[in-house]
């Protein structure tokens, strides 16, 4: 079946079988293979991505699902010049990563949430909820939490 991509905002005109799972278009297909596949069954979270906007296991969703959608990937978070976005940068400064593996789909979650709601460091309990959404067996959740935290303050302070 034919479908267009716009992922990370560059477009992709793909031929899938209507049975196979957005993370492995985006992996095999697109070559973007930041997005990990891990339980493969919408529980750990590795796989999260945003489809419109809205964080989604990507491993759930049928890839034909998302024909002419917008889809952001852990690759898409740099900037145009390549430099890291707030939240990369607080999830290195907080040490919120280990082996790596659950990171991309942390990041995605936390990416949709402050998108969505740039008022998150005002409400600590909506950032335990994207925490515990997702599963990572490293870092004990705590450097993640304060990760996501760092990265909704930065967002609030004005420019200059």
């Amino acid at each position: 079946m034919k479908i267009t991509l716009m992922v990370n905002g560059e477009e992709f005109p793909l031929d899938v079988e209507p049975r196979r799972i957005l993370a492995d278009v985006l992996r095999e297909d697109c070559r973007l293979t930041g997005t990990h596949l891990g339980c493969e069954h919408g529980v750990c979270g590795a796989c999260t991505v945003l489809v419109e906007g809205e964080a989604v296991r990507s491993c759930l969703m049928l890839a034909v699902q998302c024909d002419g959608s917008s889809v952001r990937t852990v690759e898409g978070l740099a900037g145009p010049d390549g430099e890291p976005s707030v939240l990369q940068r607080a999830f290195s400064a907080e040490h919120a990563l280990q082996c790596g593996f659950c990171t991309p789909g942390f990041l995605m979650a936390a990416a949709g949430a402050l998108e969505a709601d740039p008022t998150l460091a005002d409400h600590p309990e909506r950032v335990e909820h994207i925490v515990g959404s997702n599963v990572c067996r490293c870092t004990g959740y705590e450097p993640i939490r304060r990760a996501i935290m760092r990265a909704a303050q930065e967002q609030q302070q004005p420019v200059t």
